[in-house]
């Protein structure tokens, strides 16, 4: 779905959360325990979770150097907690917060296709995550990326 934002507008970019631990690399900034907990000490993490069997971070640098370059960050979080904490820490900054959606079925075969290996895992996790008060919400499940891409634009663009 990036992707397909940054070719409506090249500012577009996807925050890649900080990771450390097992599993897949690609869309993270890899880093070690050790860096996030010194980063966290700092008082530099804006947000933080554990799942899957690695640590996942939004560190605040990371934001504050997107931002500063002009970019529209967008981040993917599967707690809702994420959006408070992050509009905390850029208080100058208007979010705009799309839920994405899909069925079972399509989450499954979507899950099944990364090949993590821990299916029933990330469909509990998709099943005990709470609906939010959006600015939009989007069923994937049908949807064409072009089609919800120009969707979000047009919602941010006004």
């Amino acid at each position: 779905m990036t992707e397909t934002l940054s070719r409506i507008d090249a500012r577009y970019r996807l925050f890649e959360r900080l990771k450390s631990g097992p599993g897949r690399t690609t869309g993270y900034r890899m880093t070690d325990a050790h860096e996030l907990d010194r980063l966290e000490k700092a008082g530099l993490l804006v947000w933080a979770n554990a799942r899957y069997g690695a640590r996942y971070a939004i560190d605040k640098p990371g934001l504050d150097d997107l931002l500063a370059a002009d970019l529209i960050p967008v981040i993917h979080a599967g707690q809702p907690e994420v959006i408070p904490a992050v509009r905390a820490a850029t208080p100058n900054v208007e979010w705009t917060v799309i839920q994405l959606e899909c069925d079972a079925e399509t989450a499954r075969s979507r899950i099944v296709a990364r090949d993590t290996g821990d299916v029933d895992l990330r469909l509990a996790a998709r099943d005990a995550t709470p609906w939010i008060d959006a600015d939009l919400t989007i069923n994937t499940s049908s949807a064409e990326p072009g089609e919800v891409a120009q969707t979000i634009d047009a919602l941010r663009t006004g």
